[in-house]
């Protein structure tokens, strides 16, 4: 018994020392995030995409504190209620509401845009924040992360184009991510998931740099109506988008994504920072990340990819 109850007690400062360890790397390796202070948005509306978790969520709660009225357009009603409950509850503002909107399907992208245009009479802020990293087909035959992140993005954004220009100054912000990287779009293949063993690794990269020269061509477009756009890398955030990944994976990624990455309200911070600072206009078509606006990778700066894409997602949706 003594010498079980010594194996124990080394076990369990064992326990304890690699918790600590845990702990101070947690918080050693992370700097804390700076406040930020946000202007009254009393009288604006938002539309946030895939706002009932994650980022989507922790921007949702934050454009509610500041008094806009605001849309959790998601695909699943019990979620986004849920969510528009919470939100409402937690900053006493009730003009949070949940739309059905399922970026797979163009036709519900249709739908909800529809619906929107007939209820609300302002759109300020449009925020394309869901994005996918799963594999699939969708509905109208493309490749599911390729449609949620981009294409459906683009058809709703195009038909809420003209909303957004009559209630300017208005913003786009489009939730991208350093993955763009690796982004190899091929203007006659969009749509269609890339060849090769890591394809839908690829697939979510393409969408990223698509995401990254959407907003580049939207800023070249709208000059002089005082819509503006920007896309955001949030940094690496501890969110359900990798929920797909192999179960081979998952032991490696989670306790990498606990350890070092960012919670959602963390990286909230930047497309906050887009949706709502004073300023930004000159900067219309630019990539941001926490430290402000940055280079993208030099596909993510080429005007005739983006001209490309922009002419083949318009073919894709049937615009």
């Amino acid at each position: 018994p003594g010498t079980a109850a010594v194996g124990m007690g080394w076990a369990l400062l064992g326990v304890g020392l690699l918790l600590a360890v845990y702990t101070l790397l947690r918080h050693g390796l992370r700097s804390a995030p700076r406040p930020r202070a946000r202007p009254e948005l009393r009288g604006r509306t938002a539309i946030i995409t895939g706002g009932s978790s994650g980022i989507g969520l922790a921007t949702a709660l934050e454009l509610a504190r500041c008094g806009a009225r605001v849309i959790l357009a998601t695909r699943s009603a019990r979620r986004g209620e849920a969510a528009a409950s919470r939100i409402r509850r937690e900053t006493g503002n009730n003009e949070v509401l949940f739309m059905h909107l399922d970026l797979a399907s163009l036709r519900s992208v249709r739908a909800f845009a529809s619906t929107f245009l007939r209820q609300e009479p302002h759109l300020h802020l449009l925020i394309n924040n869901a994005g996918v990293s799963a594999g699939g087909t969708t509905e109208d035959g493309f490749s599911l992360p390729f449609q949620v992140n981009h294409l459906g993005h683009f058809l709703l954004t195009q038909l809420l184009l003209e909303r957004l220009r009559s209630c300017a100054p208005s913003r786009v912000v489009i939730v991208a991510s350093s993955a763009h990287c690796a982004g190899r779009l091929r203007p006659e293949s969009l749509g269609r998931p890339p060849p090769g063993l890591f394809s839908t690794f690829q697939d979510y990269c393409d969408s990223k740099l698509a995401n990254v020269l959407h907003a580049r061509e939207l800023a070249t477009r709208e000059q002089g109506t005082q819509v503006t756009c920007y896309a955001v890398h949030p940094g690496f955030v501890n969110t359900s988008l990798f929920r797909h990944a192999p179960l081979w994976l998952k032991p490696l990624l989670l306790p990498l994504a606990w350890l070092l990455f960012l919670d959602a309200s963390e990286g909230a911070q930047v497309v906050l920072d887009c949706a709502t600072q004073d300023g930004l206009e000159p900067l219309s078509g630019r990539y941001f990340t926490d430290c402000g606006p940055r280079l993208p990778w030099p596909a993510g700066r080429d005007d005739r990819l983006a001209r490309a894409l922009w002419e083949g997602s318009e073919r894709l949706v049937g615009l």
